[in-house]
């Protein structure tokens, strides 16, 4: 077998990580030209004559979109593939940041930003799913936490840029800044992002060869002559163990990686495909993880979505440009979160790993679930009592940067977790969690205005960081000690379409 040199192993690893920014910069760029608005509210409430709750809907809609629309994108990429799905989507990012920019009313606004977020739902699951195809095991904590702070990092570098292009210009100039960016980041994704689905032939699986596999050779004859195995997998043969090994597929020229066709998937129908995600509701594994994802994106949305009607009123009246600087401390927790719930669980698991005798187990993520609950439920508290107590305004900015901990390092540990559990059938799985925890998300956040008039910022964020450290703390009750067991009996279980 041909030995592979370390140029050409650098070459590998540096195509892969190409290729995984390219799609964590378009999940990035989505957010920020869509939730980076919101230091605008305020100012566009008053020039469209709109209502805290109508203005709010800007960004609201576009949560539903992005969660609800994962189920057409994911199906349509196991099918036709990743490639075709991430080139027309961030070109259709980029048409609906011109409309944005040119939008002459609320309503078309308002609908720019729902198309926009039709296609940047296609990264919301796609993008997860890349770790699996592109990175080992124990490199997938880490990266996961990546790709999650490029997800959040748009909601927070978002709006502390649009702070400052407001003031300066207009917040139609955020449009044209990130129909910029987007234009770059659809080049990168046309020229260097190939197909990452792989599809396997099932005449080479050294599982399906039976009790009748013949034992290794021990000459090395066969080991010279991998046209045997080739031969042999075209004539219907199942090829002999000894001619697996040296089997080398021809790699894909450059220009070949352009094409943006590579067939259709046989394994299922689409419209199977379509249908097939939806029984793993009934892992208690995809439950926890998008519940948990929801309620930390509901806590960090709510703020987004208050926070210029609290600052830039009296009686701080603040600038669009001072009230950006909040998501400092937002983009500095997100970071914190994500390298928590990505290096720091990695480690972590390391160790358990080597404690229990080189066994892993993937509830070994969990344990670590333990800081954002005490974390986020703390800076909710703070937060709430910050604004209703109009306190200084570091208790906000330390509030806040404590309940964006949890954005991502919630989904980092769990999202992980679940890949662990049904790795063969984590596309759906993950499908499940982005859209679902965007649906229950829209639910609480549709109500957050009329909540907070009604009972305050105390009694809205205090019942929030209730419902918070509930959902982790009993995720974790309940999985940490059972979830081997729930694991091997769900094995059992024939309900995958």
């Amino acid at each position: 077998m041909r030995l592979h040199t370390l140029h050409e192993l650098d070459r590998t690893e540096g195509t892969k990580n190409v290729a995984f920014l390219s799609v964590c910069s378009f999940t990035f760029l989505t957010n920020f030209g869509i939730g980076g608005l919101t230091p605008a509210f305020y100012i566009l409430s008053v020039e469209f004559d709109k209502t805290v709750s109508e203005t709010s809907d800007l960004l609201l809609w576009p949560i539903l979109v992005l969660g609800s629309f994962n189920f057409f994108w994911v199906p349509v990429a196991n099918y036709f593939g990743k490639r075709p799905v991430f080139v027309v989507a961030s070109g259709l990012l980029c048409v609906c940041y011109i409309w944005g920019a040119l939008a002459g009313s609320f309503r078309s606004l308002l609908w720019s930003n729902i198309v926009g977020a039709f296609a940047g739902a296609s990264t919301e699951a796609l993008g997860a799913s890349i770790v699996n195809d592109l990175f080992f095991l124990h490199e997938r904590g880490a990266k996961m936490g990546l790709y999650m702070n490029f997800i959040s990092g748009g909601n927070t570098l978002g709006p502390l840029v649009c702070g400052f292009v407001i003031t300066a210009l207009s917040w139609r100039w955020h449009k044209w800044i990130s129909l910029i960016l987007t234009t770059i980041n659809f080049l990168t994704v046309v020229f260097l992002v190939p197909e990452t689905r792989y599809r396997r032939d099932r005449s080479l699986n050294v599982a399906d060869l039976g009790s009748d596999a013949p034992s290794l050779p021990t000459d090395d004859a066969a080991a010279t002559d991998p046209e045997k195995s080739v031969r042999s997998a075209e004539q219907g043969e199942a090829p002999e163990v000894s001619d697996l090994a040296p089997l080398q597929l021809p790699k894909k020229l450059w220009a070949q990686e352009l094409n943006p066709w590579s067939g259709v998937s046989t394994d299922a129908s689409l419209f199977k495909m379509s249908l097939r995600p939806l029984p793993m509701f009934a892992y208690p594994c995809v439950v926890y993880a998008f519940l948990g994802y929801a309620v930390s994106l509901v806590l960090t949305v709510a703020v987004n979505i208050l926070n210029p009607f609290v600052l830039q009123a009296p009686p701080y009246s603040w600038s669009p440009m001072i009230n950006g600087l909040i998501n400092i401390p937002g983009f500095i927790g997100n970071v914190a979160g994500s390298l928590a719930g990505g290096r720091l669980v990695d480690r972590f698991c390391d160790w358990q790993t080597r404690r229990h005798g080189g066994l892993f187990e993937p509830e070994y993520r969990l344990y670590l679930c333990i800081l954002p609950l005490l974390i986020t439920g703390a800076g909710c508290v703070l937060f709430g009592y910050g604004v209703e107590r109009t306190l200084h305004w570091t208790s906000l900015f330390f509030g806040y940067g404590m309940i964006s901990f949890a954005l991502t390092a919630v989904p980092t540990i769990t999202m992980a977790y679940v890949s662990d559990c049904v790795l063969p059938l984590n596309e759906d799985a993950l499908m499940l969690v982005n859209g679902s925890k965007n649906i229950v998300a829209f639910g609480f956040l549709y109500g957050i205005v009329p909540w907070v008039d009604e009972v305050g910022y105390v009694g809205c964020f205090g019942a929030q960081a209730g419902i918070f450290v509930a959902v982790i703390a009993i995720g974790m009750a309940i999985l940490i000690p059972l979830g081997a067991i729930i694991r091997h009996e769900q094995a059992q279980w024939r309900i995958i379409l």
